[in-house]
């Protein structure tokens, strides 16, 4: 049995599913997928919980059924976060260096003073992500310490939620008994997963879509550049069928998972799929063709929007690594081409999770890229000292967190 301080556990609560993956950290710093669990998410809408107790039911599942094939008990999670309610903004501090040599307690005050800025009162900040460090009019610093200067200037990616949604996040890991060691936005945990640095580097734009949102984050000189959800994701996908094709939610996300497409030039007018009908009624035999021309709007809209946040952002020239989209949305047949079709002839790829191995096969699969990231950012952060973890605290989520819960003295 592996031992709990070698246990990582990613806890992706998803608006269709909760997936729960656990990996064994080596000494050679390799992870390795030891169990894996996913139930079917009852309880939240669009990223945000709105039943409490249909979350802990789907969350306990999961996990009893990743500790039973990993044969371990699970404690603490790494947890994902998502929803309409998150937002990104770009910031920057500047600092005096001490001895006109750059400290890690330069860096940190840079950042802080980055950070330093109003935020609406119901929102928390979850990251400060760092982009760049300026030394004495130097730009494009990545690793600032031990550099001469005089005055350092710290540019950051800062990302906030809503309280009361992390708030229920937690609550419900702990009716779980499930303590959460760390939230990550979805999207900065699945670029971990599917992303490599040389897309970084060069600009790309990952597109995790996923059952109730489709979560953005354009990557510009190895750096997140900005963040956005949109409130679209493969849940509409199936209400769109259930409505055209008359059946019920359940046949509808079977029938679009082995059937659908997104491009209508791309289905055959000969095929056929049966369509099963609700009240006891007989199924009926359907062109295919007709899912394509259900589903195609929906995703063009899709793409669309993500194409007006990429213009809003500024940064439509320089993603020269084109997209990456990833989420069980991702696998729909014809994504690809429309999405090259959409972005003018972007290079368009589907995100697999990669960097790990045990269980490497099934975890490749875009459906597990939140959670694979999960463990990957965990395995990078939970032993420095300057993780997002500590941020946090110091800026007061966990601390806040706990009170609400009874735990702080």
């Amino acid at each position: 049995m592996a031992k709990q301080e070698n246990l990582l556990v990613g806890l992706d609560i998803g608006t269709s599913k909760i997936a729960c993956v656990v990996a064994e950290t080596s000494p050679d710093g390799k992870i390795d997928v030891i169990g894996i669990g996913i139930h079917p998410s009852r309880g939240l809408r669009k990223g945000v919980v709105v039943n409490i107790e249909s979350t802990v039911e789907s969350i306990r599942l999961a996990v009893e059924e990743a500790e039973l094939m990993a044969g371990v008990e699970i404690n603490a999670v790494f947890v994902g976060i998502a929803g309409s309610h998150i937002r990104g903004y770009n910031s920057n501090g500047v600092v005096a260096t001490k001895n006109g040599e750059v400290t890690k307690e330069d860096v940190e005050r840079a950042i802080d003073a980055a950070s330093a800025m109003a935020i609406p009162a119901d929102q928390q900040t979850l990251h400060i992500l760092p982009q760049e460090y300026i030394i004495d009019q130097q730009d494009g610093i990545r690793e600032p310490v031990g550099m001469s200067g005089v005055r350092l200037e710290a540019r950051v990616h800062m990302i906030t939620g809503a309280v009361s949604s992390a708030q229920n996040i937690i609550k419900c890991c702990n009716r779980c008994d499930l303590d959460v060691t760390d939230m990550v936005l979805e999207q900065v945990a699945s670029s971990e997963a599917v992303l490599s640095q040389d897309e970084k580097d060069i600009g790309v734009i990952l597109i995790d879509i996923g059952g109730g949102t489709t979560d953005i984050a354009i990557f510009i000189d190895g750096a997140i550049r900005h963040t956005a959800v949109i409130p679209i994701g493969g849940d509409h996908l199936t209400n769109d069928l259930v409505i055209g094709l008359r059946t019920s939610a359940r046949e509808a996300d079977t029938l679009k998972k082995k059937y659908g497409s997104c491009m209508v030039e791309m289905v055959s007018p000969e095929d056929q799929v049966e369509v099963p009908s609700v009240g006891g009624r007989p199924p009926r035999p359907m062109p295919r063709q007709i899912m394509a021309q259900i589903l195609e709007p929906r995703v063009q809209e899709l793409f669309e929007l993500v194409k007006g946040e990429l213009q809003r952002s500024g940064y439509q020239e320089l993603v020269a690594a084109g997209l990456v989209l990833t989420g069980g949305s991702s696998l729909l047949h014809g994504m690809i081409e429309l999405a090259e079709e959409t972005f003018d002839g972007l290079p368009v790829r589907i995100g697999r999770a990669k960097d790990v191995g045990g269980l490497a096969d099934v975890v490749s699969s875009p459906v597990y890229a939140t959670s694979v990231g999960l463990l990957l950012y965990g395995q990078r952060y939970r032993h420095q000292p300057n993780s997002q973890r500590k941020k946090m605290k110091k800026n007061g989520l966990w601390n806040r967190m706990r009170r609400w819960f009874g735990d702080a003295p």
